[in-house]
């Protein structure tokens, strides 16, 4: 076999090689992003059991409004209630808008932000939901007692106060410990705070998306 044709043999059986590690990459990259999907699917069902428990707030302070309280402790304590329950379905939409724009044919380096951004959405989304029950439990109760004609803070204003105090105490303790977490000599505890604010369905979407591009780079 004379040289140029052991050359144009070489390139063809090169060009067969590159077809065939593009399709066999393909195959690889469908099937993760596949199962990107299917990691972030809990992560969607939870967001709209959020608007649902949203909506629960909202028929709430509702329902006192149609009581049309004249106490402004009341007042001020459905106002919260409904804001809250506004807050946690804005939020929950959202997200929700985030993982549907999620552009499965674009670069993984794209992939990968728009899950980044995902990822502190849904952070920010588990902060405002979450932190305020350590105060929100008390107007929920003036609100409850508001349904009755009952103004819980004239009845009862230590309860309400020492809610609030315990509230404030909470807050401060978590906002500790999420310091203390995170100090450089507590790196195993401070990952495990980091994947429990992350939650599964965003480490599993990220690591399909990790297994992606090692197997680009290999």
């Amino acid at each position: 076999m004379e040289l140029d044709e052991m050359k144009s043999a070489w390139q063809a059986l090169d060009r067969r090689l590159e077809r065939q590690y593009a399709l066999d990459f393909d195959r690889y990259k469908s099937g993760k992003l596949n199962k990107l999907n299917s990691s972030l699917r809990p992560l969607f069902v939870g967001q709209l059991l959020q608007i649902l428990f949203g909506v629960c707030f909202v028929v709430l302070a509702g329902l006192l409004w149609s009581c049309q309280p004249d106490a402004l402790p009341v007042i001020l304590a459905g106002i919260v209630v409904h804001a809250y329950g506004i807050a946690t379905i804005v939020l929950a939409g959202i997200t929700l808008g985030q993982i549907r724009r999620i552009d499965h044919s674009a670069a993984i380096l794209d992939i990968q932000k728009q899950l980044a951004h995902l990822r502190t959405t849904y952070i920010y989304s588990g902060m405002i939901a979450g932190l305020p029950w350590w105060f929100l439990w008390v107007p929920i109760l003036m609100v409850l007692s508001g349904l009755s004609g009952v103004n819980l803070y004239a009845h009862a204003p230590g309860m309400v106060w020492i809610g609030l105090g315990i509230g404030t105490a909470g807050l401060a303790g978590t906002w500790w410990f999420h310091r203390w977490s995170r100090q450089p000599g507590r790196p195993r505890l401070a990952k495990a705070m980091e994947d429990s604010v992350t939650g599964g369905s965003l480490r599993k979407a990220r690591q399909a998306l990790d297994e992606i591009e090692q197997f680009e780079r290999d």
